[in-house]
């Protein structure tokens, strides 16, 4: 096939190695072409080549881009998906096929004008892998693979067709989910690292620094697992409410980190391998250290991940009082105001909201 990958870091460039491994043309849209030499690996942790394959074309050129693909896979952060649609709805037909990944981040609004032309949509439940680039153009470290994933799609009737190419991208088994809200409500980075940066920085006031800070995963404590499981309790009623749908897949993190009391979720993230070593996200300024607020843990994972988790929690008439206080914690001193919002998609109640994701 002929597969653009939209998005040129960690998670772009281990879409376009597999893909180009496995014989298909590969274009890269990247703002950074010139760092492509057109061959691109992945490795492990000791530096061993995994995978590896020659891509057509990196450029930044929409055009050059999108008007020939037949599917677009798209890795960008959610606060650039209403952007990236916008071009890719200009530069193509209703027949390519757009694939989100992670699928989560209301990126399935942002791409309504390409649904309602017929265009099939389609997100990942979570990447295939970690995924940390070594050099950027060049080579992605890649870990951790998972045994399957998962795949949802709009229409609801394409989704097998879109887990067959995802599998055979990766060889590993691909399952479909039936209804894309599933993606939407899924409870990883929205849940995990927002409950977790208000655990350490509860008490920022905008101006306190910090003389040392955790690492955010190899030193998770209790105190951050208490306040996911509250929070997490919340998403499960929100799915429990909604009778429209079939919200089964929507996995409590309880569930999926096997570990149904404070102190085994405490341990199980601490302990994860792939995790090791990942800082918090800060600053260092003439103080000390300051939370990084334009990291994406931030502006991703508060206002394109927890805002979307509460208007579906208004549209299913159910309260989220630990999630709206760890949002109004961080909205004291968001630094991009810019945020999700189901009104600026005509989505503004109920039956609209269900209308769109029966689809």
């Amino acid at each position: 096939m002929k597969i653009t990958i939209a998005g040129g870091g960690n998670i772009g460039t281990q879409f376009a190695v597999h893909c180009a491994e496995k014989g298909h043309e590969v274009i890269v849209y990247t703002s950074k072409p010139e760092l492509y030499d057109g061959h691109l690996s992945t490795v492990d942790d000791e530096g061993n080549v995994t995978h590896e394959g020659d891509i057509k074309l990196a450029t930044s050129d929409p055009k050059a881009a999108f008007s020939n693909a037949e599917l677009i896979i798209v890795t960008l952060p959610s606060n650039l998906m209403s952007g990236i649609a916008n071009i890719i709805y200009d530069n193509t037909d209703k027949d390519v096929m757009i694939g989100v990944v992670p699928g989560s981040g209301g990126s399935e609004c942002a791409f309504k004008k390409c649904i309602e032309r017929g265009n099939t949509f389609f997100g990942i439940e979570r990447v295939p892998a970690i995924a940390r680039l070594v050099k950027k153009g060049s080579c992605v470290k890649s870990t951790g693979y998972r045994d399957e994933l998962h795949v949802a799609a709009i229409p609801r009737a394409k989704a097998e067709e879109c887990a067959e190419l995802i599998s055979g991208i990766f060889d590993i088994p691909c399952l479909t989910i039936p209804y894309y809200l599933n993606l939407t409500m899924t409870p990883s980075n929205p849940i995990l690292h927002t409950t977790r940066l208000r655990t350490i920085f509860g008490d920022f006031d905008g101006k306190k620094t910090y003389e040392s800070l955790p690492l955010f995963y190899e030193e998770w404590d209790d105190a951050s697992s208490k306040l996911l499981f509250k929070c997490d309790d919340e998403v499960q009623s929100i799915c429990r409410a909604f009778k429209d749908f079939d919200l089964k897949y929507v996995k409590s993190l309880k569930v999926h980190y096997e570990s149904d009391t404070i102190e085994k979720m405490t341990k199980k993230i601490s302990s994860i391998a792939a995790f090791k070593g990942l800082t918090t996200p800060s600053v260092a300024s003439d103080n000390g250290l300051l939370p990084d607020l334009h990291s994406r843990y931030f502006t991703a994972d508060f206002s394109y991940g927890l805002t979307i988790i509460r208007q579906v929690a208004r549209f299913a008439g159910v309260d989220t009082p630990n999630i709206d206080e760890t949002y109004n914690w961080y909205q004291q001193f968001a630094v991009e105001k810019g945020e999700f919002n189901y009104k600026d998609f005509g989505i503004t109640d109920r039956a609209s909201f269900v209308e769109f994701y029966s689809r």
